[in-house]
Protein backbone atom coordinates (compact mmCIF):
# COMPACT_ATOMS: atom_id res chain seq x y z
CA UNK A 1 0.00 0.00 0.00
CA UNK A 2 1.54 3.62 -0.34
CA UNK A 3 2.48 5.53 1.63
CA UNK A 4 1.06 9.47 1.89
CA UNK A 5 2.84 12.53 2.93
CA UNK A 6 -0.04 14.60 4.00
CA UNK A 7 1.49 18.68 4.76
CA UNK A 8 0.62 21.76 6.10
CA UNK A 9 2.25 24.67 6.06
CA UNK A 10 1.27 28.48 8.02
CA UNK A 11 3.01 31.16 6.62
CA UNK A 12 3.10 35.36 6.21
CA UNK A 13 1.21 35.61 3.10
CA UNK A 14 -1.05 33.76 0.50
CA UNK A 15 2.07 33.22 -2.17
CA UNK A 16 6.05 32.98 -2.28
CA UNK A 17 5.93 34.73 -5.61
CA UNK A 18 4.29 37.76 -3.76
CA UNK A 19 7.16 37.56 -0.97
CA UNK A 20 4.99 35.56 1.52
CA UNK A 21 7.46 33.24 3.64
CA UNK A 22 6.33 29.78 5.48
CA UNK A 23 6.57 29.81 9.64
CA UNK A 24 5.97 26.43 9.99
CA UNK A 25 5.52 23.34 8.41
CA UNK A 26 4.23 20.18 9.34
CA UNK A 27 4.39 16.64 7.87
CA UNK A 28 2.00 13.51 8.65
CA UNK A 29 2.29 9.98 7.05
CA UNK A 30 -0.42 7.74 6.32
CA UNK A 31 -0.34 4.28 5.62
CA UNK A 32 -2.98 1.72 5.09
CA UNK A 33 -5.29 4.05 6.83
CA UNK A 34 -2.84 4.66 10.08
CA UNK A 35 -1.09 7.90 10.80
CA UNK A 36 2.38 6.17 10.68
CA UNK A 37 5.15 8.90 12.00
CA UNK A 38 5.04 13.17 11.92
CA UNK A 39 7.68 15.77 11.40
CA UNK A 40 6.24 19.51 12.83
CA UNK A 41 9.03 22.59 13.00
CA UNK A 42 8.45 26.13 13.00
CA UNK A 43 11.01 28.22 10.75
CA UNK A 44 13.02 31.16 10.47
CA UNK A 45 13.18 32.72 7.15
CA UNK A 46 14.30 36.05 8.53
CA UNK A 47 10.60 37.69 7.84
CA UNK A 48 8.12 39.47 9.25
CA UNK A 49 4.91 38.39 10.42
CA UNK A 50 2.09 40.59 9.85
CA UNK A 51 -0.08 40.84 13.09
CA UNK A 52 -3.09 39.58 11.56
CA UNK A 53 -1.26 36.38 10.76
CA UNK A 54 0.40 36.33 14.46
CA UNK A 55 -3.03 36.66 15.85
CA UNK A 56 -4.84 33.56 13.08
CA UNK A 57 -1.89 31.43 13.95
CA UNK A 58 -0.55 32.09 17.29
CA UNK A 59 2.66 32.05 15.85
CA UNK A 60 4.97 34.87 17.02
CA UNK A 61 7.63 37.21 15.77
CA UNK A 62 9.15 36.10 18.82
CA UNK A 63 9.01 32.54 17.97
CA UNK A 64 10.37 32.31 14.86
CA UNK A 65 13.35 34.27 15.87
CA UNK A 66 14.21 31.66 17.71
CA UNK A 67 13.25 28.82 15.69
CA UNK A 68 15.60 26.62 12.97
CA UNK A 69 17.08 28.52 9.40
CA UNK A 70 14.49 27.88 6.99
CA UNK A 71 16.67 26.35 4.80
CA UNK A 72 17.60 23.69 7.65
CA UNK A 73 13.78 22.84 8.40
CA UNK A 74 12.97 22.55 4.36
CA UNK A 75 15.73 20.12 4.25
CA UNK A 76 14.74 18.03 6.58
CA UNK A 77 11.07 17.97 5.69
CA UNK A 78 11.39 17.44 1.82
CA UNK A 79 13.74 14.43 3.15
CA UNK A 80 10.80 13.12 5.35
CA UNK A 81 8.20 13.46 2.78
CA UNK A 82 10.54 11.24 0.81
CA UNK A 83 9.17 10.53 -2.98
CA UNK A 84 5.41 9.84 -1.56
CA UNK A 85 2.77 11.38 -2.93
CA UNK A 86 2.03 14.54 -1.40
CA UNK A 87 -1.72 15.65 -0.29
CA UNK A 88 -2.65 19.14 1.40
CA UNK A 89 -5.78 21.15 1.92
CA UNK A 90 -6.43 23.33 -0.74
CA UNK A 91 -3.39 22.06 -2.38
CA UNK A 92 -3.11 24.92 -4.69
CA UNK A 93 -1.76 26.75 -1.68
CA UNK A 94 0.58 24.83 0.02
CA UNK A 95 1.84 23.18 -3.27
CA UNK A 96 3.65 27.14 -4.05
CA UNK A 97 5.32 26.87 -1.21
CA UNK A 98 6.47 23.53 -1.52
CA UNK A 99 8.13 23.66 -5.17
CA UNK A 100 9.59 26.70 -4.16
CA UNK A 101 11.02 25.02 -1.32
CA UNK A 102 12.33 22.84 -3.33
CA UNK A 103 13.67 25.02 -6.00
CA UNK A 104 15.59 26.95 -3.25
CA UNK A 105 17.37 23.20 -2.27
CA UNK A 106 18.26 22.59 -6.11
CA UNK A 107 15.32 20.02 -6.66
CA UNK A 108 12.36 19.36 -8.24
CA UNK A 109 9.00 17.87 -7.34
CA UNK A 110 8.29 14.43 -8.99
CA UNK A 111 5.47 13.08 -7.06
CA UNK A 112 2.09 13.69 -7.22
CA UNK A 113 0.19 16.33 -5.23
CA UNK A 114 -3.44 15.77 -4.43
CA UNK A 115 -5.68 18.26 -2.93
CA UNK A 116 -7.82 16.56 -0.21
CA UNK A 117 -10.85 19.97 -0.69
CA UNK A 118 -11.09 19.02 -4.50
CA UNK A 119 -10.96 15.32 -3.21
CA UNK A 120 -13.66 15.91 -0.15
CA UNK A 121 -15.99 17.83 -2.37
CA UNK A 122 -16.46 15.30 -4.85
CA UNK A 123 -16.74 12.34 -2.03
CA UNK A 124 -19.01 14.16 0.53
CA UNK A 125 -20.51 17.02 -1.53
CA UNK A 126 -23.31 17.11 1.06
CA UNK A 127 -20.88 18.75 3.52
CA UNK A 128 -21.97 22.29 4.38
CA UNK A 129 -18.67 23.61 2.75
CA UNK A 130 -15.05 22.21 2.70
CA UNK A 131 -13.36 24.17 4.46
CA UNK A 132 -11.35 21.60 6.90
CA UNK A 133 -13.06 23.05 10.09
CA UNK A 134 -16.35 22.11 8.78
CA UNK A 135 -15.48 18.84 7.06
CA UNK A 136 -14.16 17.89 10.51
CA UNK A 137 -17.24 18.84 12.34
CA UNK A 138 -19.56 17.39 9.84
CA UNK A 139 -17.95 13.90 9.44
CA UNK A 140 -16.58 13.96 13.37
CA UNK A 141 -13.18 13.51 13.12
CA UNK A 142 -10.18 13.79 15.48
CA UNK A 143 -8.81 17.22 16.19
CA UNK A 144 -6.09 17.68 18.54
CA UNK A 145 -4.66 21.17 19.03
CA UNK A 146 -5.87 24.26 17.08
CA UNK A 147 -6.86 25.04 13.88
CA UNK A 148 -3.95 27.56 11.76
CA UNK A 149 -1.32 25.90 13.38
CA UNK A 150 0.36 22.86 10.66
CA UNK A 151 0.44 19.96 12.68
CA UNK A 152 -2.98 19.81 14.47
CA UNK A 153 -4.39 20.90 10.42
CA UNK A 154 -2.02 18.30 9.34
CA UNK A 155 -3.20 15.67 11.59
CA UNK A 156 -6.62 16.68 10.84
CA UNK A 157 -6.04 16.80 7.14
CA UNK A 158 -4.54 12.73 7.64
CA UNK A 159 -7.87 11.92 9.06
CA UNK A 160 -10.10 13.61 6.51
CA UNK A 161 -7.79 11.62 3.56
CA UNK A 162 -8.04 8.33 5.58
CA UNK A 163 -12.09 8.75 5.97
CA UNK A 164 -11.94 9.72 1.80
CA UNK A 165 -9.92 6.58 0.99
CA UNK A 166 -12.18 3.96 2.91
CA UNK A 167 -15.59 5.61 0.97
CA UNK A 168 -13.93 5.58 -2.40
CA UNK A 169 -12.72 2.49 -2.14
CA UNK A 170 -16.17 0.73 -1.16
CA UNK A 171 -18.25 3.02 -3.68
CA UNK A 172 -15.79 2.10 -6.78
CA UNK A 173 -15.67 -1.50 -4.87
CA UNK A 174 -11.92 -1.71 -5.31
CA UNK A 175 -9.68 -3.88 -3.33
CA UNK A 176 -6.74 -1.78 -3.33
CA UNK A 177 -6.95 1.99 -3.92
CA UNK A 178 -4.31 3.89 -5.70
CA UNK A 179 -2.43 7.22 -6.42
CA UNK A 180 -4.03 7.08 -9.78
CA UNK A 181 -8.01 6.32 -8.73
CA UNK A 182 -7.58 9.24 -6.35
CA UNK A 183 -5.84 11.51 -9.09
CA UNK A 184 -9.02 10.41 -11.14
CA UNK A 185 -11.70 11.11 -8.84
CA UNK A 186 -9.94 14.35 -7.79
CA UNK A 187 -10.61 15.59 -11.42
CA UNK A 188 -14.31 14.39 -11.82
CA UNK A 189 -16.94 16.58 -12.62
CA UNK A 190 -18.90 17.39 -8.62
CA UNK A 191 -21.67 15.24 -8.94
CA UNK A 192 -20.63 12.69 -10.87
CA UNK A 193 -18.66 10.40 -8.22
Amino acid sequence: MTTYAILDFETTGMSPDYGACPTEIAIVLVKDGQITDRYQSLMNGNTWIPPFIESLTGITNAMIRKAPPMNTVMGEAIEFADNHPLVAHNASFDRKFWDEALTQQGKQRQQDFLCSMLLSRRVFPEAPNHQLGTLVRFLHLPMSGQFHRALADAQATAHLFIRMQQAIQTKLNLQELTCQHLLTVQKQKIGSF
